[in-house]
């Protein structure tokens, strides 16, 4: 379901690994992990929480470690953010709790720049291993079977972790915009469109990815993008019976839903 997994779908989450669990022991094909993959908005106290609220999850399941990727590039700006109060910063919390840290993107930031990343995660979370990678690309050792989560060490930082019904908000100017239309878009019309977007809104706009059907091109079109830097790609033929929609989604900050709509309609092919 559709939601914050750290407030209101955790009762899914929990069903969800309820289901795992019961039908791998039905099956006799134990499970070798689960792996719970949250945006970069969610706070990880909440879903940590999760394998302690539940007896039978407790009992089946033990909480390996939390992992968290950390943006070379962009970290230093969302820690520094005034957030309004009684807002969380995510950015801390996830670093807080980090039982292992990817330091990625490091091929976008010069030596310096990495060691003071490195140093502003340290005043967070002192004795967390890091790694620096490229492309996300790591050891799995590093992170699978750790056993590095330690309730101990998270109560030192949160008494109340244990405590169901806790008081948690998120930055109600964050929010997330989806296009769905059918259609294809112009390749130079996006393309100019996406760069003074970025260029003009790409310190608010968090995230973005798109999937798009162009206009003479046979293949579909992938883009991302971090804030102002963004990626484009060739991935995967339309089929012949296919509907060529395009759809796009935006997580940011003070987005608006009318504008973005807008220049993204004035993208497609007859417009």
């Amino acid at each position: 379901n559709n939601g914050c997994i750290c407030c209101t779908v955790r009762g899914d989450l929990i069903a969800g690994l309820k289901k795992m669990a019961k039908n791998a022991q039905k099956t006799g094909k134990p499970l070798d992990a689960v792996m719970i993959e949250t945006t970069g908005l969610a706070d990880p106290a909440p879903v940590a929480q999760t394998f302690f609220a539940d007896d039978f999850i407790q009992k089946k399941l033990a909480l390996d470690g939390i992992l968290t990727v950390v943006d070379a590039q962009h970290i230093i700006q969302h820690l520094d953010e005034e957030k309004p109060e009684g807002v969380e910063n995510e950015a801390v919390e996830q670093i807080a709790f980090a039982d292992r840290i990817l330091l990625n993107k490091c091929d976008l930031a010069d030596e310096a720049s990495l060691q003071e990343v490195e140093r502003r995660i340290r005043l967070i979370n002192a004795v967390v291993p890091i790694k620096r990678t490229v492309n996300g690309v790591i050891d799995m050792s590093f992170i699978l079977g750790i056993r590095a989560f330690s309730l101990d060490k998270i109560l030192e930082k949160e008494e109340e972790f244990l405590v169901d019904d806790q008081e948690h908000q998120h930055d109600n100017r964050v929010s997330s915009v989806g296009v769905d239309v059918p259609g294809e878009v112009d390749e130079a019309k996006l393309q100019a469109w996406l760069g003074q977007l970025l260029q003009e809104k790409g310190t608010d706009i968090f995230r973005t990815k798109g999937v798009l059907a162009v206009k003479g091109r046979s293949k579909k079109l992938v883009f991302q993008a971090i804030h102002m830097l963004s990626g484009l790609a060739w991935q995967g033929q339309w089929k012949p019976m296919e509907k060529r929609t395009c759809r796009f989604v935006f997580i940011g900050k003070n987005l608006s839903r009318e504008e973005l709509t807008d220049g993204f309609r004035a993208c497609l092919t007859g417009k």
